[in-house]
């Protein structure tokens, strides 16, 4: 790509030399997008910006706070040219590179819902390939950032994570099958499950000897039909929770995550 107007979220950065940042940018038109600009991105607030480059790792240049209107405007990948001028023009006024820090019509996230949103932040681009678009879930990502800056219940900040989680496992191919185990056998509301990700829902026979492998992996029949029944709702809510945690530690290949990790410190230090 040459001189390609883009529009996307920050997920993550890293310091690079002195003055610049390596930024792993959540774009709407390709996907995530790895890329080097001045230091200054903002989190959670819409991006316009220029990316040049033809190998993995781009030059990002003239990062701006996009205006609602573009944001709320599908981009078409055939007009991205002919807007990289017109918005060129417009913004060579302003020094190359330059974050904009003006006040401008988005509300921030703010408290608790900002570990929710590093949350996020953190599955994508740890589980996201690169250049791969998927404008779907940047459409739901933009909507669960809308929702984390209204106030919330404890239970619905949990109910936007996990709704969100579903839309990603969607894209990544990961179908959670509830309807029957593993031997493709009808849910009993009386039996046992053990979810493995790679299997599904394995029976579990309880013995004397398996008693002390049973944990907090294990669902029963009776919850299992009523996430079927019911989906992710409030009553529903601890059980998807536990299977969507078993989930995204599998795809992560149980490597702790930074957010879990502050959301954690930040609980404790309010006890």
């Amino acid at each position: 790509m040459r001189n390609e107007a883009l529009i996307g979220y920050l997920l993550h950065q890293r310091p690079y030399q002195e003055k610049r940042a390596l930024y792993y940018l959540f774009s709407q038109q390709h996907g995530v997008i790895h890329g080097i600009g001045k230091k200054g991105a903002p989190l959670f607030m819409p991006l316009q910006l220029f990316a040049t480059g033809k190998r993995d790792l781009k030059t990002f240049s003239q990062i701006n706070i996009a205006s609602l209107n573009v944001v709320q405007k599908p981009v078409k990948q055939e007009d991205s040219n002919a807007n990289s001028n017109a918005i060129g023009n417009s913004e060579a006024i302003e020094d190359n590179n330059t974050i904009m820090s003006e006040a401008l019509p988005h509300d921030s996230i703010t408290g608790q819902h900002q570990y929710a949103a590093l949350y996020l932040n953190e599955i994508l681009w740890r589980l996201l390939p690169t250049e791969d678009p998927m404008p779907i879930l940047w459409h739901h990502y933009q909507d669960s950032l809308r929702q984390l800056k209204q106030p919330l219940t404890a239970d619905e900040l949990r109910l936007c994570l996990r709704q969100f989680e579903t839309y990603l496992f969607n894209e990544l191919g990961f179908s959670l099958t509830l309807k029957h185990d593993s031997l493709d056998n009808p849910i009993e509301p009386n039996c046992t499950y053990r979810f493995l990700a790679d299997i599904g829902l394995v029976p579990i026979v309880h013995t004397e000897n398996s008693e002390r492998a049973i944990t907090h992996t294990v669902f029963s029949g009776s919850e299992i039909l009523m996430m079927v029944e019911q989906g992710i709702s409030t009553t529903t809510l601890n059980v998807w929770s536990r299977l969507h945690r078993q989930m995204i530690d599998h795809l992560l290949d149980y490597q702790p995550l930074q957010s879990r990790l502050l959301w954690q410190q930040q609980q404790r230090y309010q006890l």
